[in-house]
């Protein structure tokens, strides 16, 4: 079941630029920075700013994520019923799971559950730079 969005990510082609305008112009209160990625507070749900890789393609469009109370049951509910995963069921090391499908028009949804725990570890200590999934 979905409690509610938990972020709404963008891809950009200046990471920096990007922060400025959305930190400085926009006035969202920017939560944490790492060198792929910038999270800003916006009325409980996160806008994520994350650079288009340069040599492949890129998915464009803003990617939502729905925050979901158990990942497993909702993911295995969603494959029964025929919807295709672009990116599987996967551990994140800030803490989340995740899975990321396209609905029938080709939009990018996410379904995340959080380890509350390590996500405010990693979130306060900060994470290595060269991470993957940041």
């Amino acid at each position: 079941m979905i409690k509610t969005v938990w972020c709404i990510t963008f891809y950009v082609s200046d990471l920096k630029r990007a922060t400025r305008f959305y930190e400085k112009t926009l006035g969202l209160e920017k939560k944490y920075e790492y060198s792929s990625y910038v999270g800003f507070e916006c009325g409980g749900v996160e806008i994520g700013l994350i650079p288009k890789p340069s040599k492949k393609p890129c998915i464009d469009p803003p990617d939502v994520e729905f925050l979901v109370e158990n990942i497993e049951e909702f993911y295995k509910r969603l494959k029964s019923e025929g919807v295709k995963f672009v990116k599987e069921l996967h551990d994140e090391p800030w803490g989340g799971k995740q899975a990321t499908f396209l609905d029938p028009d080709g939009n990018v949804l996410e379904i995340v559950q959080i380890d509350w725990k390590k996500y405010f570890t990693v979130s306060a200590k900060g994470a290595p730079q060269k991470q993957k999934g940041f």
